[in-house]
Order: C-alpha cells, then sequence, then structure tokens
C-alpha cells in the first residue's frame, strides 16, 4: 500500500515529529511505500493568489509546487496528515494545503450542474487518516470549541467529497502528561501502523 504523509511542524523536536518518525516506523515493519509531504521543509506557499483564485474557477492550478502534490497524491492509497492544533485550528500551511491542493479539477469536481453536490477525482484514495496534538483537554475541544477538527476537516472536506473510510487521532494534553505517556502514545502509532 502506498501511504502519503502530509506533515506541518516546524519545530523538529516537536511531539508531531515524533509521531511522524513513529508512524514511518509501523509503516516499515509492514513494509508499506511512505512518501512525506513536510510543508515546512518544502517551503509550500499557503498564500492563495488572485491568479490562484482564477485557476480555481477554471479548475486548472497554476502552482508548480501543487502540480506536484497533485502526481503524488495520485499515487497515494492511504493519506496521513500530521499537525498540531493551534488556537483550535490546524496551522497556516495545513490551512493552505487544503486550499491549493484540495482544487476543482485536481481532487474533486462538480456532480451536477448547479454545483451542490462533489465527486472525488483522488479515487485511487481509500482512506484518510488525521493525527493532531494540542495542549486542550479533549472534552473541552469538544464542547467548549466545538471540534474544529472534526467539522471543518473531517466532515467539512473530506465528508463532503465523498471519503467514506476517515479517522481521527488526536493527542490532547500533550505538554501536561508525562514523559512516559507520551512515549505509550508512540508505541501505539508504531503498533497501530505496522498492522494496516
Amino acid at each position: 500500500m502506498n501511504f502519503l504523509i502530509v506533515f506541518n511542524h516546524p519545530f523538529k523536536g516537536s511531539y508531531c515529529n515524533a509521531l511522524l518518525q513513529a508512524v514511518k516506523e509501523g509503516l516499515e515493519v509492514s513494509q508499506h511505500s511512505v512518501d512525506v509531504i513536510h510543508l515546512d521543509n518544502e517551503q509550500f506557499n499557503p498564500v492563495m493568489s488572485a491568479e490562484d483564485l482564477r485557476s480555481f474557477r477554471d479548475k486548472k492550478t497554476i502552482d508548480p509546487q501543487v502540480i506536484a502534490y497533485k502526481q503524488r497524491l495520485e499515487r497515494a492509497d492511504h493519506l496521513v496528515f500530521i499537525f498540531p492544533i493551534w488556537w483550535e485550528l490546524m496551522p497556516a500551511l495545513m490551512k493552505g494545503f487544503i486550499d491549493k491542493v484540495i482544487f476543482p479539477g485536481l481532487a474533486y469536481d462538480y456532480a451536477n450542474e448547479k454545483h451542490t453536490r462533489m465527486k472525488p477525482l483522488l479515487n485511487n484514495i481509500k482512506r484518510i487518516t488525521v493525527i493532531t496534538t494540542m495542549n486542550t483537554p479533549r472534552c473541552i475541544y469538544q464542547w467548549i470549541f466545538g471540534n474544529a477538527i472534526q467539522k471543518a476537516l473531517l466532515r467539512g472536506v473530506f465528508w463532503k467529497l465523498g471519503y467514506k473510510n476517515r479517522k481521527w487521532i488526536s493527542f490532547n494534553r500533550v505538554k501536561m502528561v508525562s514523559a512516559k505517556q507520551r512515549e505509550k502514545w508512540l508505541k501505539e502509532i508504531i503498533t497501530k501502523f505496522s498492522k494496516l
């Protein structure tokens, strides 16, 4: 199986980076193919320019980096997103990836003339997993802040596009838990991805 990991965290010593390494280690055990888009290292430009918006209307991206990402997406069976939750949302690079890559004519098209229904164009992708870290307790994120990632990304993007197999793995209170707990979570991720 071909895995494409879309990663966003600028600090090499972050827990997100440790999770990235754990996912890769698990996938290597099961001998899957792994490709990583590291948005920070690849200096991805998340800004939608006027030209990008014109190309959105025309359903033909003009960003050469996005065109290269399209080729990598077309080889993937399973997409994995790894990023921190900052101020209850994804960082700018990850949001920009969604804006510029989940693009009409590239990732989806409209299923009717009124543009009320969408259909995915990347039919090779069978599963989507989102892995996040945050310092907010799970119950507060869900009940006070409204579970923004679930609503915006898993439902607002991937459910709307028709992907049925979606999973969110959230690590909460990361700075507050013990080093032993963080290590336990990493081992669980290795085991989980080694069994896919």
